[in-house]
């Protein structure tokens, strides 16, 4: 670890293989916890490369526990995080209206680290059972659509990176790896990022694979469509730009968005949107999410997948999702 800190110390930028073996030697426990705290502090201060970006995650997904669902042709609807926005759970939200528009789902998330409530907090707050047992997911996605995949439970190579993540409490690398990484290995994402450049990597890497993908970051600084302004939009097909007016709603202020000040704060948001209580301004940013992923997995336009969101959420199957996935926890 020496010789790789003082390459990166001298801006030096690690080849991918060299990037990829840190990570296998930090997942078998071969570094302390002083140069795991070194090593992501250097990347929280420089850029990291599409080579050490695409080493990293070549190695978590070696190392996952893989899960197969393909048969289901699910789609991923991730953020990075670290937007430092504390927006109520937009993507998980937008997940449950995905799966209540007929959409398979298998939802990748993690407890917040550089955010107050991440998706796994509000999902286990909810009564929601995290597994890795396969049929307990295949039974998931077939009953209610969504299936949850915690983190944790698919990346134990990750143990030793967690605890320092909770204390640094910032973002790292492992924000930009997080929708990179779903052991489901869907074919169908969309992603939300941090910042411009970090959407241009995923969209160069994703390119690389047989994903049919969506990249999106709000330009004023969202890791998904805010609704707040415009939204880059990189897919396999093309890159555009998407604002409020393509879905035929008004623009949204930031204070329309915020999340809960806790995880029974952010939890009762959850549960006012899907039960059809939320503002105007917090369904048109869910069904944005949501419209856009059930575009991508239908290869229709924007508009008419808001349009389908919109029909999931407010006839109440977004809702009607959730419940089954608490009910399929409880047994």
């Amino acid at each position: 670890m020496k010789e790789t800190l003082n390459k990166l110390i001298n801006h030096e930028i690690l080849p991918k293989e060299e990037a990829k073996q840190v990570l296998v030697n930090i997942a078998k426990g071969d570094y302390n916890t002083s140069q795991i705290a070194a090593f992501l502090t250097v990347y929280m201060m420089r850029s990291v490369t599409i080579e050490e970006l695409e080493g990293f995650r070549d190695a978590l997904l070696e190392l996952c526990l893989a899960v197969d669902l393909s048969d289901y042709d699910p789609i991923d609807l991730c953020g990075t995080g670290g937007d430092g926005k504390d927006t109520f759970n937009i993507s998980t939200l937008a997940s449950f209206v995905t799966a209540g528009a007929g959409i398979h789902v298998t939802k990748h998330g993690n407890y917040g680290v550089s955010s107050k409530c991440g998706s796994s907090n509000v999902m286990e707050f909810l009564g929601i059972k995290f597994s890795n047992d396969p049929d307990f997911l295949k039974k998931s996605i077939e009953e209610a659509g969504i299936c949850v995949l915690h983190a944790p439970l698919f990346h134990p190579a990750m143990k030793n990176v967690a605890p320092i993540r909770r204390e640094l409490a910032v973002k790292t690398f492992f924000n930009m790896l997080g929708p990179m990484v779903n052991p489901a290995f869907p074919k169908n994402q969309m992603v939300g990022v941090f910042n411009l450049e970090l959407a241009r990597m995923y969209g160069y890497l994703y390119q690389n694979t047989d994903k049919n993908f969506t990249v999106l970051h709000a330009l004023d600084g969202y890791d998904e469509i805010s609704l707040t302004g415009a939204t880059k939009l990189i897919s396999n097909a093309s890159e555009s730009m998407l604002t409020p007016a393509d879905f035929g709603v008004n623009t949204v202020l930031q204070e329309e968005i915020v999340g809960g000040e806790d995880i029974a704060e952010s939890a009762q948001i959850f549960l006012n949107v899907l039960g059809g209580k939320g503002t105007e301004a917090q369904n048109n940013v869910v069904c944005a999410n949501a419209g856009v992923a059930i575009a991508t997995a239908k290869s229709i336009s924007p508009k008419a997948g808001f349009e389908k969101a919109k029909e999931s959420l407010l006839g109440g199957k977004g809702l009607e999702a959730l419940k089954k996935l608490q009910e399929l926890s409880r047994n």
